[in-house]
């Protein structure tokens, strides 16, 4: 470690499980980056759903993980663990982590580190590593959208919706995105979908029955669960592909898997937290190879909702549990 760091740092902690209240900061050891790993100069933090229901109790950090909340940050590398390579102090990088962003300083594994696309300051490098990750596992991996393909995410003006919408869009899929009101329609048929459904005023099986003439789309990206599951499977072409990110509307539901059968369905799902840092090692560099070039173009692009001080952590989830935002929502250290 060098000798002009500080010990110690402003970190954010949960206090106990419950509400944004529970978000206090709190004087924290500085991080020591262990083997493989950098130490980042924490510029900006990304806020993501995992971060609420972790908050609540529900999606405790892996054994091994920082108990302080936040799965993505940028900055500069203050310094390199043993063994840590390709990277230098100095270099400006946004990171995947399995905890501890929402903290002045964050160790995160060099193999997860990608580099600060041209243009960008660190809100928006923030913004990038959880959403895209999330997306290229499941959407292009797990569920292998092509070009020509037709694609329906729910949420589309989330982090996760716009990142999905727009990286669809570029590599060739036709694009569907439900979403909760006439503005955030509107929000994602600019962002690239060809279609924009408004769940509150029309059925989502309708509106894609419809625009593919009964044929259904051919991967639906879905963190809502419940009701949604029937009237996904309704929704898919023959051997169409389902993946679930989470469950916002529950886990559980009654479903006839009849469609499975009649249209040879493949139903999948992940969670990206406790993955090897091998596989996420993978994963950065399909992104850098592929993704990153359309962010240094300005091809693609974060959607950015708000900005808070990490102080503020609180305020940021408040806004994060509304739904009213579009897009990123991210924590600066100022």
């Amino acid at each position: 470690m060098s000798q002009s760091l500080p010990e110690s740092m402003t970190a954010i902690e949960i206090r106990e499980p419950g509400g944004p209240e529970v978000l206090v900061p709190a004087n924290r050891p500085l991080p020591q980056p262990a083997a493989g790993e950098v130490l980042i100069r924490v510029a900006a933090a990304g806020v993501n759903r995992p971060d609420v229901l972790q908050r609540m109790g529900g999606y405790p950090p892996p054994p091994g993980a920082s108990d302080i909340p936040g799965l993505e940050v940028a900055g500069q590398v203050v310094a390199l663990g043993e063994g840590a390579e390709g990277l230098a102090v100095g270099d400006a990088v946004t990171a995947l982590v399995t905890g501890g962003g929402y903290a002045q300083y964050c160790a995160a594994p060099a193999v997860q580190c990608l580099p600060v696309p041209k243009g960008y300051d660190m809100n928006r490098a923030a913004a990038l590593p959880e959403t895209f990750f999330t997306v290229w596992v499941n959407v292009f991996q797990r569920s292998a959208l092509k070009a020509g393909e037709t694609f329906l995410v729910h949420g589309g003006t989330s982090g996760i919706g716009t990142t999905a919408i727009q990286l669809a869009k570029a590599l060739g899929a036709r694009v569907f995105a439900t979403a909760g009101s006439a503005e955030k329609v509107k929000a994602c048929e600019d962002l690239g979908a060809d279609r924009g459904i408004n769940y509150r005023e029309e059925d989502f099986v309708a509106v894609v029955k419809e625009a593919t003439e009964s044929k259904g789309v051919d991967v639906i990206l879905d963190m809502v669960g419940g009701d949604y599951v029937q009237r996904n499977l309704r929704s898919l072409a023959p051997d169409g592909r389902l993946s679930f990110i989470a469950f916002l509307g529950g886990p559980k539901t009654q479903v006839d898997f009849t469609p499975v059968l009649l249209k040879r369905l493949t139903i999948t799902g992940s969670t990206l937290r406790a993955r090897s840092v091998d596989f996420k090692a993978e994963v950065a560099a399909a992104l850098k190879e592929t993704v990153w070039p359309l962010l240094d173009s300005g091809a693609i692009a974060p959607v950015m909702a708000a900005s808070f001080p990490l102080e503020q952590a609180a305020q940021a989830h408040a806004l994060m549990e509304s739904s009213s935002h579009i897009g990123k929502i991210v924590l600066t250290t100022g």
